[in-house]
Formats: structure tokens, C-alpha cells, sequence
């Protein structure tokens, strides 16, 4: 029965659920009533086709999507390694991909009981209905009901391919011309991300320039966003620690010298009543010790 108003939960619809569990539309349906009448509440408000939880049902559905995630969790780590425990985390892609999976095999060296799983999100999602222990997040330590662990700043800079850098007409960035060149990279096509909306805003901002900076395309990920400014499409605003390789090649050049910082960061959060898990304690641990190396 939990299992079945679980997955009508979070799907919003009985056909989709029994899809889900490989049943019956009218197998889903009896199994949630039955589960009504064992509590004697009403968890679904019904209208024809669809299914809407009520108030005491969305309740309902985060302690139970919770605690069925807790025994699947428990179920994986006993099959998979019985001896250690399996660490689900929730990871931003380029962060991921370029800072934290080339010094993965080091945690995993030093911690080979652990097996790890992850997932990419872009954005804040609710730990209550997602699978996952921890995850690292950018933006302010703010997130309701877990901890949030510093991991470390984010400095942006201008970066295009070099081809197009020379096409712009950059002479020099000295005193008296400087602010003349940045108030005219406005009228160039800039890249935006659409985690970061108002970095070019901001940037212009430190530089004692106030325009509407909204021409160019949009991306949702730093990696198209990189590759577009290397194939000439426009100026990018990116963390640096994120292109280190593609500045090293010179495939990408800085625009101009000064960077992007804000008072948003990289945490690792994690949800509160995942603190005391053993996994979670080690990962941690050796989250903050690598992130204060020097590479």
C-alpha cells in the first residue's frame, strides 16, 4: 500500500503509478483506498481521470517518500556492499565533471567500502523527494532544514576565443582606456547561463558601468556555454577554476584582467537527519580537505 500511494504521489496519476510498479490501474486505486480506510483519512482529492494529494496527504508523502527511500538505500547498501554503505549525491554537471571527478578516485582510494552514485541538478530541489544523501549546491547556505558546508568562492571571468578577441579591436587595457573598452564589450554577443542571470549585469556593474547587458544566447550549462565561446559565438562570463584546461590550450582567452566575484558560493548540503551517516561524515571531511588544495 505505501508503496503504491507513494508512487501516486509523486506521478499525480494512478495510471502512471501502476506503470511505475508494473500493476493495475485498479490495483493502485484499491491499494490507496484501503490505505484511506486503514487511516481514516482522505489522501487524494479525485476529479474523473485526475488526483490531487490533500493538504494531509502532501504531508503524508514526504515521511513516507522518505522512509522508502531510507529502506531502498538500506536495501542497495546490503546487497551491493554489505560491508560499507552506498553515498548518493546530487551534483552540479560542470562542477562534477571538471573539479570533483578527477579527485574522486583519492576518496575512493581512502574509502573503498563506499560505493557512490550520482545524479546532476542545476537547481535547489526538495531532499524529502529525492534520493540522494547530499549535494552540492551554488548560491548562499540557505537551505531549509540541512546543513551547509563552505567549500569555496567563485571568481568569473570574460573569456572568449581568441580569433574573436582580435576581431573586437582590443588594444590594450590600460587606465585611460580601459573603462572606454569594457562599456563597449555591450554591444558584443554575450553568452549568458541561466543559473547565473545576472553575472553580466554585475560584472558591468563593478566596472562603474550601468547598461541592460541581455544580448546573445542563453544556456542552461557552463559546458555549452564554454564551447560556444570557443567556437567565436561571443564572450562568456565563466569560473575560472572551471576552464583552467581550455585557458592552458588557449582555445580561450580573458577578455579583460578584472574577475566576478559575488556572495554566492559552493556548499555541500546536507539534509539533517543524514549528518550521523557514516558516508556522508567521510565525504564530508574530505570535501573540505581537498577543497582547500591548491591545484
Amino acid at each position: 500500500m505505501l508503496a503504491a500511494f507513494d508512487a501516486a504521489a509523486r506521478t499525480g496519476s494512478f495510471t502512471l503509478a501502476a506503470k511505475e510498479l508494473s500493476l493495475t490501474q485498479g490495483a493502485i486505486s484499491r491499494q490507496v483506498n484501503a490505505l484511506e480506510a486503514q487511516l481514516n483519512v482522505t489522501l487524494f482529492h479525485r476529479n474523473k481521470q485526475n488526483i490531487r494529494l490533500t493538504e494531509i496527504g502532501k504531508n503524508y508523502a514526504k515521511d513516507i517518500h522518505s522512509a522508502l527511500s531510507n529502506i531502498r538505500s538500506a536495501t542497495l547498501n546490503i546487497m551491493t556492499n554489505p560491508t560499507g554503505g552506498v553515498l548518493n549525491i546530487a551534483i552540479l554537471p560542470m562542477f562534477g565533471s571538471r573539479w570533483l571527478m578527477p579527485r574522486l578516485a583519492d576518496f575512493l582510494s581512502k574509502n573503498p567500502q563506499i560505493t557512490i552514485n550520482t545524479v546532476s541538478k542545476l537547481t535547489q530541489f526538495d531532499f524529502s523527494l529525492e534520493d540522494v544523501h547530499c549535494a552540492i549546491h551554488f548560491g548562499q547556505g540557505d537551505w531549509s532544514q540541512a546543513n551547509s558546508t563552505f567549500l569555496m568562492a567563485e571568481e568569473s571571468v570574460a573569456v572568449c576565443a581568441p580569433e574573436f578577441l582580435i576581431k573586437i579591436k582590443q588594444k590594450d587595457c590600460s587606465p585611460e582606456n580601459k573603462h572606454n573598452f569594457i562599456a563597449s564589450l555591450a554591444e558584443q554577443p554575450l553568452l549568458h547561463i541561466s543559473t547565473r542571470p545576472d553575472a553580466w549585469q554585475q560584472w558591468f556593474a563593478s566596472h562603474n558601468i550601468n547598461i541592460s547587458a541581455q544580448q546573445g544566447m542563453h544556456f542552461e550549462q557552463f559546458s555549452i556555454a564554454t564551447n560556444a565561446a570557443i567556437a567565436g559565438l561571443g564572450i562568456a562570463l565563466l569560473p575560472k577554476f572551471l576552464i583552467e584546461s581550455e585557458l592552458e590550450r588557449g582555445e580561450l582567452v580573458e577578455v579583460c584582467c578584472t574577475p566576478l566575484t559575488t556572495d554566492h558560493a559552493y556548499y555541500l548540503v546536507t539534509p539533517n537527519d543524514k549528518l550521523d551517516y557514516t558516508p556522508v561524515k567521510k565525504f564530508t571531511q574530505w570535501l573540505k580537505d581537498t577543497a582547500n588544495i591548491k591545484t
